[in-house]
């Protein structure tokens, strides 16, 4: 089981904290009404459903907000959505999967594909990426939960796969069907995690240069300021030495 890693997936490198509130709590609220239409409107017998809940409350989205969510899907309101995937190849070579939430798929494909292509990337077929990755249960915590021994500790204790840590967060992953038993023993010990979620974990990382890592970080600004993209994934790896000059 391994401990300190320099892997950060791209929802977490730096600057991702700044996105518009607004943006943020709508992509929440999209998954929230999904989550409750595929399952039970109750997020104690939902756990994709708790999950979306406990991210929304993570990103301190007022409870109402989180009601109302769940109350469109009771009621049949608002949009269907159907969850789609992109994979392509970013600037660098780097391995790119979109996770998107869409009422209209040529809308979303548009907007994506052209996002690659203006941003030194291009989009590639279903499958085209996705090989390289594993598809795993992701549990995320604050640095401020404990250091890198106690959650370390406490993940094999409950059954996770791989822990990775640094001064910010805490990367815990699991096999799908261990996610939600392990994230409440987890709670046990370290509290609510910021994040519960599957998530796409690379089996290999590309090492990126200042210029690609400057490109392909306008790509990924690009990709989450659509409202249909709910999560992006890449394979990259930055250098410190890299970011401290990216600024």
């Amino acid at each position: 089981m391994a401990g300190h890693s320099k892997f950060k997936n791209i929802m977490h490198r730096k600057g991702a904290q700044d996105k518009k509130r607004s943006a943020m709590f709508s992509k929440l609220s999209r998954e929230i009404t999904v989550a409750a239409k595929m399952g039970m409107p109750d997020p104690d017998m939902n756990p994709r459903l708790r999950a979306a809940v406990n991210a929304a409350k993570a990103q301190s989205m007022p409870k109402d907000n989180i009601q109302r969510a769940i109350d469109k899907a009771s009621k049949g309101d608002g949009e269907n959505y159907e969850e789609v995937r992109y994979e392509g190849y970013g600037p660098g070579g780097v391995a790119i999967i979109v996770e998107a939430l869409t009422d209209n798929r040529n809308r979303t494909a548009t907007n994506v594909r052209t996002a690659f292509a203006k941003n030194g990337g291009n989009l590639g077929a279903s499958g085209a990426v996705s090989h390289g990755f594993e598809r795993l249960g992701l549990i995320e915590y604050p640095g401020k939960v404990g250091d890198e021994e106690k959650v370390l500790e406490a993940a094999i204790d409950a059954g996770a796969d791989d822990v990775e840590s640094d001064e910010d967060s805490h990367t815990i992953w699991t096999s799908i069907d261990s996610l939600h038993p392990v994230s409440r023993e987890l709670e046990k010990v370290l509290g609510e995690a910021s994040a519960v979620k599957l998530g796409w974990k690379p089996n290999l990382k590309a090492e990126v240069g200042e210029s690609d890592a400057q490109t392909l970080f306008k790509l990924i600004d690009v990709l989450d300021d659509d409202d249909d993209v709910q999560a992006v994934w890449g394979n990259y790896e930055v250098s410190d030495a890299v970011m401290e000059k990216l600024g």
